[in-house]
């Protein structure tokens, strides 16, 4: 069964390609593939991250404050309306991420966001998990506002099952069409040679692998996939309006050189 409730740190690498092989050679005496990356395959994770219609919750995590907390709906692969997805609030206090979700059916979740009214309840749902969404969703207005998916390489600690390690690739977003069935399309955000490695521990990082990080010379880097699609995507915004003014003020100021002239 999936963890629904779980806590840790994650620390979080940007590395390019040469990087990650030297990686995985080095990995394989401590590390195993989890079930989904067999072979060192990956898999696809598709996700709608939820927000108010002012971006408050991405606005705030940017930030970096103390407490901060998303909202999004999570598929593996593209998925249809019957399928099982999760539904998760996750946060972070101090450095300490808490997840908490709850499986749906595609079509719950979807209905379960436009009327914040919890489904009928299931076995494979997680109930309390379900009442804090419902108080999420309550408390503030939601909507959805980015699509965002990846390809993902997971390994684990062949010692400690806790001890996760994610490789991500691939990163796809788009403002439109935001549903999980819709397929994946978008813009991208790494080059081609890019990945985000993350670190999942609950305690202290084992030894061996600070050795790694070190002698490859991998050092930690603040990002956050939602995060840098944002501040991309309010560049882009400002892009426009100035080149809007431009198009606007152009044909004005001709007017005065002339009745200067």
């Amino acid at each position: 069964m999936a963890i629904e409730v779980f806590n840790r740190y994650e620390k979080k690498y940007r590395i390019t390609d040469a990087t990650y092989q030297k990686l995985r050679d080095r990995l394989s005496e401590y590390m195993e593939s989890d079930e989904h990356s067999r072979d060192g395959e990956f898999y696809t994770i598709c996700n709608i991250y939820y927000d108010t219609p002012d971006n408050d919750l991405i606005r705030r995590s940017i930030e970096k404050p103390v407490y901060k907390e998303k909202l999004r709906l999570r598929s593996y692969g593209v998925v249809e309306m019957d399928k099982k997805v999760f539904l998760e609030i996750k946060k972070k206090y101090k450095g300490l991420v808490n997840k908490r979700r709850t499986k749906l059916r595609l079509s719950e979740a979807y209905e379960f966001i436009k009327t914040k009214e919890l489904p009928t309840l299931q076995p494979y749902m997680n109930a309390q998990v379900l009442m804090e969404l419902q108080y999420m969703l309550n408390r503030m207005e939601i909507q959805p506002a980015l699509f965002l998916s990846y390809d993902r390489v997971a390994m684990f600690g062949k010692e400690n099952k806790d001890f996760r390690m994610t490789f991500d690739r691939n990163i796809t977003t788009r403002r439109y069409d935001l549903g999980l069935h819709y397929g994946i399309y978008g813009d991208k955000q790494l080059r081609e040679d890019e990945w985000i490695m993350e670190i999942k521990i609950d305690k202290a990082m084992p030894l061996w692998m600070t050795k790694i990080l070190s002698e490859l010379q991998i050092y930690p880097s603040s990002y956050s996939k939602y995060g840098t699609e944002y501040c991309n995507y309010i560049k882009k915004q400002q892009d426009k309006r100035k080149q809007s003014s431009l198009i606007i003020e152009t044909p004005v100021s001709a007017a005065k050189n002339r009745e200067s002239a």
